[in-house]
């Protein structure tokens, strides 16, 4: 599917906003999702968000309200927008693809496909 290159991590103050971009460098045939994951020292990689080649998206409770993860299919660019940011939401993130839609879109074991990760690290 390609290899996935992740963009716009940094540093913000609580309550701030980032956007995280995800280049693929080759289309991703549908059926797919794709998706955000997050992983701090010591800790599980934890699914974020996800949207498939339907359009559905998943959101984990912690970020429902708070995060938009879109796709520009011309572009073959996933986003992140992050709104409303917490210091529990510093980590290292990751986007990630797979070949199918469907169930389990928020765990990580069912992804092959990942990109190298990109910081983001809010301060209170």
């Amino acid at each position: 599917q390609g290899q996935l290159v992740e963009f716009g991590g940094g540093s913000v103050q609580a309550g701030g906003s980032l956007r995280l971009s995800c280049t693929a460098s080759e289309g991703i045939p549908r059926p797919y999702t794709m998706a955000w994951f997050r992983q701090g020292p010591g800790k599980e990689r934890e699914g974020v968000a996800s949207i498939d080649s339907s359009s559905t998206t998943v959101y984990t409770d912690s970020v429902k309200g708070r995060f938009t993860i879109s796709r520009d299919n011309a572009k073959n660019i996933l986003y992140l927008e992050m709104n409303s940011l917490k210091p529990e939401d510093s980590d290292l993130y990751y986007c990630a693809s797979r070949s199918y839609s469907g169930a389990w879109s928020l765990v990580a074991r069912t992804y092959k496909n990942w990109g190298q990760g990109t910081q983001v690290t809010v301060s209170s």
